[in-house]
């Protein structure tokens, strides 16, 4: 199991700075000044809580940078003391200020400035170490993947994420089976974050961003599992377009929020299971957790 590579030290004192308006919008912020962006994001993030600062899509679209903010600082190899501990000075400088502070109010004109573009974007590509999510915010009645991963395990592909129509965010397994064998059922596999106190990455020395995806799941005790709630055939709305026919798994709401709150380093499992006349088999497809809470904050801008 892994431990942080390096911490990074506390953001300063002072208040939210150039770099803020500079890079609000960027859409990679893993640099060497990603704790000082989680720390402002941060900052603004509360102070719009306390004051209302913001209208809906820049606050919702702020909420987003935060948390990709937070995913870059943990994936530079600061450790979550580190992190916590940014986010609580954070939280007491925004608490402490005044909502008619003069400082306040500038900074809360650069966010505006900086976010006004971002909240009007449409779609947005988070890379990851081994596949990227694809976030699609655009309004529309026709079902369609909102943030997706796609994956291949073996000689079967799955597109997993979340889906549906305009302002309904499922999440969902689509996956095809060559073979032409058909899961009866499947569940999400993840870290069980009420009886671990952090992600496991097994790197046995090798660099986090080669680490396989298997390896970045914890031990079977300290996992737990959400059952689909509902299979289908898969429309081809959510297929991709050069796949014929798959199944859809929907899983419940809170599953959603439960990768969410992973860290972005680790992955889950998807597990398909068959009966195979002598019991079950099962096909697992892994997910990189990358920037999901990112993308599925990004998709809230379109819905305020």
């Amino acid at each position: 199991m892994t431990r942080p590579r390096r911490t990074a030290q506390l953001a300063g004192c002072g208040w939210v700075g150039l770099t803020l308006a500079a890079t609000l919008v960027a859409p990679g912020v893993a640099t060497a000044g990603a704790v000082d962006l989680f720390y402002e994001r941060t900052v603004m993030t509360v102070a719009d809580s306390r004051c209302g600062l913001f209208e809906g899509p820049v606050g919702a679209a702020l909420a987003a940078g935060q948390a990709q903010a937070r995913g870059a600082v943990l994936r530079a190899g600061t450790d979550r003391a580190t992190l916590k501990a940014v986010e609580a000075r954070a939280r007491q400088k925004a608490s402490v200020t005044p909502c008619d502070s003069e400082d306040l109010n500038i900074a809360a004109t650069r966010v505006r400035q900086a976010f006004d573009g971002y909240a009007q974007m449409g779609r947005m590509t988070y890379p990851g170490d081994h596949a990227p999510w694809l976030a699609d915010r655009a309004s529309g009645e026709a079902a369609r993947w909102r943030l997706q991963q796609q994956v291949s395990f073996g000689w079967n592909r799955m597109v997993f994420g979340l889906a549906g129509r305009d302002g309904a965010n499922a999440l969902m397994a689509v996956a095809s089976f060559p073979d032409g064998q058909a899961p009866y059922a499947a569940r999400l596999v993840l870290r069980d974050a009420s009886v671990t106190l952090g992600p496991y990455l097994d790197n046995r020395g090798e660099a986090l961003g080669r680490l396989p995806l298997a390896r970045r799941l914890p031990p079977t005790g300290a996992q737990t599992a959400f059952s689909a709630e509902a299979r289908s055939y898969a429309g081809r709305d959510l297929l991709p377009k050069d796949l014929k026919s798959g199944w859809a798994f929907r899983f419940p709401a809170k599953a959603a929020a439960a990768v969410a709150a992973l860290d972005p380093r680790e992955a889950v499992a998807v597990e398909f299971l068959f009966a195979d006349g002598q019991g079950d088999s099962v096909r697992r497809a892994y997910v990189e957790v990358g920037d999901f809470a990112a993308g599925r904050a990004f998709l809230q801008v379109a819905s305020r």
